[in-house]
Order: structure tokens, then C-alpha cells, then sequence
């Protein structure tokens, strides 16, 4: 008895997010994002550097896009969505690099 009540625990507990999918729970975003963002990790997995491919568009019509890829790789790797930003001294704003079409920028998973 003790045997059947377990292994239909187990199976329960397993089976609990299985069946209990909502619609929107899953990361997304609400609309479309304007730009792809591209991010890739450091040797510290917590250092990332987002790329964007925008032509000449400036830091804040890509921000959300950028925004989003960082805050959804630092809040599923570390569990938390905040990300300290490389500042630009000289504009007290992010601080990006552009080569050609792509601007690329740099955060840190503040979590953990």
C-alpha cells in the first residue's frame, strides 16, 4: 500500500507542469521585438555581450531589444532578471561598440 501511494506521489509530482501549460507562461515578449538581438556569453557565463544588427539606429531605439535578451539569459541562468550595464563615462548611458550595421554591448548577471 505505502508502495502505491508513493509511486502515485511521484507520478503526480512529476506530471505537474505537464498538463497545467497557460498561455503565456512561457518568456516571451507581448509584441514584436524592432531588432533581433544576438547574446553570447563570457568565459565567466555571467559577462554577456548582446549584438544587434540596427544600421545606424542609436542606443535607445534598440534598448528593448537588448533589454529583453539580457534580462531573459540572466533571470533563467541565475534567477534574478538583473543585469549591470557597461557604462559609458563620457554619456552616463550604456556603452556599446558599433562596427558597420551591428552596435554590441556588455552587462553582467548581477545575480549570485
Amino acid at each position: 500500500m505505502r508502495a502505491f501511494i508513493s509511486l502515485l506521489l511521484v507520478l503526480g509530482v512529476a506530471g505537474c507542469g505537464l498538463f497545467g501549460q497557460k498561455e503565456g507562461s512561457r518568456a516571451g515578449t507581448e509584441g514584436q521585438l524592432p531588432y533581433k538581438a544576438k547574446l553570447s556569453a563570457g568565459e565567466d557565463k555571467r559577462d554577456v555581450q548582446i549584438s544587434v544588427s540596427a544600421g545606424p539606429a542609436s542606443v535607445d531605439a534598440v534598448r528593448e531589444s537588448v533589454r529583453f535578451e539580457a534580462t531573459k539569459y540572466c533571470l533563467f541562468k541565475y534567477g534574478s532578471s538583473d543585469a549591470d550595464w557597461a557604462i559609458d563615462p563620457a554619456t552616463n548611458d550604456w556603452a556599446f561598440s558599433r562596427s558597420g550595421d551591428t552596435l554590441t554591448f556588455s552587462a553582467r548577471c548581477a545575480a549570485r
